[in-house]
């Protein structure tokens, strides 16, 4: 019992940890000014708090893609990396949202503005919208975040036909207390607090007084003769005021019903019915501040599928955006301040887009493109992560089961190229940053071309990371009733391939391709594949080195055209061709392209020996490969391979050290024995070919 007491406690200091220290202290009028005085960001607008919040948790800036990176979506410091972010066009749309919101906390348009995230399915927007309004939630709790709002009380002492159960009201809008004070003083006071703020932007506020507020302001006056120092000290409690989305407090989510129960009131609110017999239908005090609108004042309006909304039910929206007002029926105008989000997918922006009537919805819209992953390797990461927030069973993941899941994923949302110089795989590979075949490609150009042949952009059709990402739970519960402790590519393409037409989000027009993208991955992992097991079979380090020493030495004898001394004979001779291009065929270098590579190796070689460090040519991942392949030919002919693809119990000698060096890269012991009997096969139908 003493036990549970002691966790009880500790679980209770935790909590008062969480809580911003001055949640439940009210303060007087005057405290707020002195607060402003001191620190102006206190008052800033949505759009500013926003923009610093981005800020706040971190950032670094990606000089080679020119977007920054902002570790709110790139680390996930809340989340110990639990919600990231993966892929580099997914960082350019969240480095152009961030954009669009410090704009408009700069007064330079975007505040009022739409922010539209358009995405097809899975592409990460609502995940990226529920991040935003998380970390809202957290900023506003610490101290570089907090804003405050304020409560009217003793409001029966004044106003003699007030409800005792409102002599207590808090600011329907929770506006800042700012908006208190008369719009001409308001500006003295704000060009005073200006002077003091450390920012790239200017605090504004020209609201008026919401009509509930308002209407307590001006009785107030009226009693205490026009004496707003009496009405402020007296009967107005500053408190601190924190984004909370389940309390819908400067957070709102507005998700599309029936459309032919659409009501404008669930965005801009309605008349309060239990207190229409005390104030009456027309009195302000009757009314309901809980539309969507009302709701997220000073924070994040969110909606989801915003383009099913009604037309009709949309001009609310351009209200809201340009003015920065809405319009509840039979009731006054209400100023607003929030960052209002949308988000839709594909169908529906190509429906609305060609809408002449929506022009006006459409002006009022930023547009920031939130495509798949276009790397195959970050794509990998987003199932990576799946599978590192679930329960996962004792299975491993075999080395390139994931890559390949990923390329195939990149495969169905890229364009095919126009160049006839590479292949779509090859395509692929560049945008994975990958310099084998493509390290000519001008990949920017790549991007281009696609951009303009695509209908919106590259990246906004194919298959989801949810199908790819279900395709694989499924694999691995099948190897879970099958009794094997691992998941192989293999298994993962058999699964791909047998759902691809049972996935509602694929038409029916793609499986042919699709299925010809699944046999494109197929060869590429059989290629990965072989290479692991030559990398296991004839893998020599001392070799490598002394073929990778008598490649550089013969290779700055040909740069400088100069002679070398042979290792047997002693005598000087010309650097041995033959040798270099058994070599450089390897990474198939033409030979028009051989002088580029040996410049470049022997560059590296002259930044390691100028930064004090030994050429060491496994440091060099092409050189490596390019050795590796070639000891692989000079050893493959006293291989026999027919043990690699022998059914019988593995307890030969060499097979086993075979197994122990592809257990050495990642493999389990029966993922490497699967992975020896398919590269084997393999190998061995090539050699009888050839």
């Amino acid at each position: 019992m003493t036990e549970r007491n002691e966790t009880l406690a500790e679980l209770s200091t935790e909590y008062q940890d969480t809580i911003p220290g001055d949640l439940r202290t009210s303060h007087s009028f005057d405290w707020y000014l002195d607060e402003l005085y001191a620190e102006p960001k206190v008052a800033r607008s949505a759009h500013q708090r926003v923009a610093d919040m981005f800020d706040y948790y971190g950032t670094e800036y990606d000089e080679e893609a020119g977007v920054v990176e902002y570790d709110l979506a790139a680390e996930d410091p809340l989340g110990d990396g639990e919600n990231t972010f993966y892929g580099r066009v997914v960082h350019k749309a969240i480095h152009e949202f961030v954009n669009k919101v410090k704009s408009g906390a700069r007064g330079l348009g975007p505040e009022k503005r739409i922010k539209l995230l358009l995405g097809p399915v899975g592409s990460g927007k609502s995940d990226f919208d529920r991040q935003v309004r998380r970390y809202f939630e957290d900023y506003t709790r610490r101290e570089a975040g907090r804003m405050y709002t304020f409560r009217w009380t003793n409001l029966c002492d004044v106003v003699p036909d007030q409800d005792p159960a409102d002599d207590v009201v808090r600011s329907p809008m929770n506006q800042d207390p700012l908006v208190l004070v008369p719009l001409e003083q308001r500006k003295s006071i704000i060009a005073d607090i200006n002077e003091n703020l450390d920012a790239p932007y200017t605090i504004r506020n020209e609201q008026a007084l919401d009509p509930a507020s308002e209407f307590y302001m001006d009785r107030l006056l009226v009693h205490y003769d026009d004496d707003l120092e009496a009405v402020l000290s007296n009967h107005v409690e500053v408190v601190r005021f924190v984004a909370d989305e389940n309390r819908r407090q400067a957070i709102e989510t507005f998700e599309p019903k029936d459309k032919k129960n659409q009501d404008e009131t669930e965005l801009t609110g309605d008349v309060n019915y239990s207190k229409i017999a005390v104030y009456g239908e027309s009195d302000p005090r009757a009314f309901d501040y809980a539309g969507a609108f009302c709701n997220a004042n000073r924070g994040v309006f969110s909606g989801e599928e915003l383009l099913k909304l009604q037309r009709e039910f949309l001009y609310d929206f351009l209200h809201a955006t340009q003015e920065q007002t809405i319009k509840p029926k039979n009731n006054p105008r209400i100023d607003i301040d929030q960052v209002i989000v949308g988000r839709t997918n594909m169908p529906e922006y190509r429906e609305k887009k060609g809408d002449e009537k929506m022009e006006a919805f459409n002006d009022r819209t930023k547009r920031i493109d939130f495509p798949y992953v276009l790397e195959y390797e970050q794509e990998a990461q987003i199932y990576r992560k799946m599978l590192r927030n679930a329960d996962l069973p004792d299975i491993q993941i075999e080395p390139h089961t994931l890559e390949m899941a990923g390329l195939f994923g990149v495969l169905t949302r890229i364009e095919e190229p126009d160049t006839g110089t590479i292949d779509l795989v090859q395509k692929a590979k560049a945008y994975n940053d990958e310099i084998d075949e493509a390290e000519d490609v001008d990949v920017r150009k790549l991007r281009d071309e696609a951009d303009e042949k695509a209908d919106i952009g590259e990246g906004m059709d194919g298959v989801s990371p949810r199908f790819i990402g279900d395709e694989i739970a499924e694999a691995i519960m099948d190897s879970m009733h099958r009794s094997r402790q691992f998941l192989s590519p293999l298994l993962t393409f058999n699964h791909l391939e047998g759902n691809l037409e049972n996935h509602g989000s694929i038409a029916a027009e793609d499986f042919d391709t699709y299925y010809r993208y699944l046999e494109l991955v197929r060869e590429e992992y059989k290629e990965r594949a072989i290479e692991d097991v030559r990398h296991a079979l004839a893998y020599d380090v001392d070799e490598i080195s002394r073929q990778g020493e008598k490649y550089m030495d013969h290779v700055m004898a040909y740069i400088d055209d100069d002679t070398i001394e042979d290792s047997i004979t002693g005598r000087e001779q010309e650097p041995d061709e033959q040798f270099l291009r058994s070599v450089e065929e390897k990474l198939n270098l033409p030979e028009d392209r051989k002088d580029d590579f040996r410049q470049e190796v022997a560059n590296w070689v002259s930044r390691r020996a100028r930064e004090g460090e030994t050429f060491e040519p496994q440091d060099n991942d092409r050189l490596r490969r390019a050795l590796e392949r070639k000891l692989w030919e000079d050893k493959k002919h006293n291989i026999n391979f027919s043990a690699l693809v022998s059914s019988g119990e593995m307890d030969d000698e060499e097979r086993n050290q075979w197994i122990d060096a592809l257990m050495g890269q990642g493999y389990s012991e029966e993922g490497a024995k699967e992975v020896l009997e398919f590269a084997g096969a393999e190998i061995a139908k090539g050699e009888m070919e050839d």
